[in-house]
């Protein structure tokens, strides 16, 4: 008599898997389904939001090999009248720096020397202001009256109504913040007086978890100099934990290490992890200048290495030119930050994997995405660590796939290039 089980021993595994819907394809068909791809592709240029940064009224911006561009303003030239905003002298220097294919750093200021303070009017007019004058750096210089409750107000308002308008600007890279002389954390030979020339220590806490939450997408920074005790964030945890960056106006001067250094460290050493690093050549003497991009520096350390160390995304170097010819403005400005290599690249008809490495000295802090045909990875290189790899899933492939790295903080004429030898 035949047996009427449906399945025998030998093949009840092929017969359950079918019961149940599951089609299990040989492992050997699945990876010929990707072919590696070649790929030849140098990185010859400075990266988008990296590099040597010049002044936005520098000529040589116009060749120079760069991707950055530098201004500062002040809060009067926004504001007039209480609550009237003209953004046309930001506009303008946008208008510029993107014409260029660039993008801005932007600070802004409430004291500077030799200049009358950076306070709208519309505050110091007010009964009770007072405006306080002295010397600094040997300069007749206004500093403000943070005593005003209207002053303070006013400069939480105005990030309020910058976020707004600007937080998802591609034409700003960076925005640098803080108090004092340019904004540094200090007054050097001003008349210092907490709560008054120089807002106190509550208000700057305010101050700083005001812009965590305000600003959502661009990335802000604030002096090493913070690190000090005019600023309110040595010791506290929970303004140290914010994604805020640093710059260091003074980065390759002979007493960096025992000056300099210490600050970085109170702020957290690896906070470019999370959020850029740059700041300023010194100008403490002249060859921080004539030499900031010699062989080894002005004091025995070469910018890349100095660079490497701290992790720098970008510094301001508008005298570079003067000193240094394109190409090594260029070599140095490659130095900075991330640089991106494809170590494997496959795909098949529909979809695209490609594997990337991060060889440079900082990730990339906005949302960048390899992309085929146009088509995004759903996973961003941003936050790619040095020396780290990540593989990107694409939902294109093709026979002869185009690989770009597509990122929406870019500027008309940029682009985000890598490095490939995959034959």
């Amino acid at each position: 008599m035949t047996s009427s089980r449906p399945c025998s021993d030998v093949w009840l595994p092929t017969c359950l898997l079918i019961t149940l819907g599951v089609v299990f394809a040989n492992p050997d068909s699945i990876a010929e389904e990707f072919r590696r791809v070649p790929l030849q592709s140098k990185v010859d240029e400075v990266q988008p939001l990296t590099g040597i940064v010049l002044w936005s009224d520098n000529h040589a911006a116009n060749h120079a090999p760069i991707q950055l561009e530098f201004v500062y303003l002040s809060y009067k030239q926004i504001v007039s009248a209480q609550g009237e905003y003209d953004w046309s002298p930001l506009e303008n220097v946008l208008e510029g720096v993107a014409d260029r294919r660039h993008q801005l750093v932007l600070r802004w200021y409430d004291t500077y020397v030799g200049k009358p303070t950076g306070v709208p009017e519309s505050i110091t007019k007010l009964p009770g202001y007072q405006v306080t004058r002295g010397t600094s750096e040997g300069k007749p210089t206004e500093f403000p009256d943070w005593s005003q409750p209207e002053l303070r107000r006013f400069i939480l308002e105005f990030f309020d109504r910058y976020s707004e308008k600007y937080d998802q600007d591609p034409r700003i890279a960076y925005l640098q913040v803080g108090f004092g002389l340019w904004s540094e954390y200090h007054l050097y030979d001003g008349p210092m007086k907490m709560g008054v020339t120089f807002p106190s220590l509550e208000f700057q806490t305010e101050f700083v978890q005001h812009l965590h939450k305000t600003l959502r997408q661009t990335r802000w920074m604030i002096s090493v100099d913070a690190a000090g005790d005019w600023g309110p964030f040595s010791g506290n945890v929970d303004l140290l934990a914010l994604p805020f960056g640093v710059f260091d106006d003074s980065f390759n001067h002979a007493a960096h290490a025992k000056q300099n250094e210490p600050n970085w460290n109170t702020l957290r050493r690896d906070r470019w992890k999370v959020a850029p690093t740059g700041g300023e050549f010194s100008f403490f003497s002249n060859k921080d200048q004539s030499q900031a991009l010699a062989p080894s520096g002005p004091h025995g350390t070469s910018f890349e290495n100095q660079a490497a160390d701290f992790h720098i995304s970008f510094i301001l170097g508008d005298a570079q030119p003067r000193f240094q010819k394109a190409a090594r403005i260029r070599s140095a400005g490659m130095g900075c930050g991330y640089r991106f290599r494809v170590t494997r690249f496959e795909a098949s008809g529909q979809a695209a994997r490609i594997e990337i490495e991060n060889v440079g000295i900082a990730p990339i802090y906005y949302d960048a995405f390899p992309a085929i045909e146009g088509v995004r990875s759903q996973k961003s290189l941003k936050g790619l660590l040095p020396q780290q790899r990540a593989v990107f899933d694409v939902a294109a492939g093709g026979s002869a796939p185009q690989l770009t790295i597509q990122c929406d903080r870019l500027v008309a004429g940029q682009a985000i290039g890598f490095d490939a030898d995959l034959r």
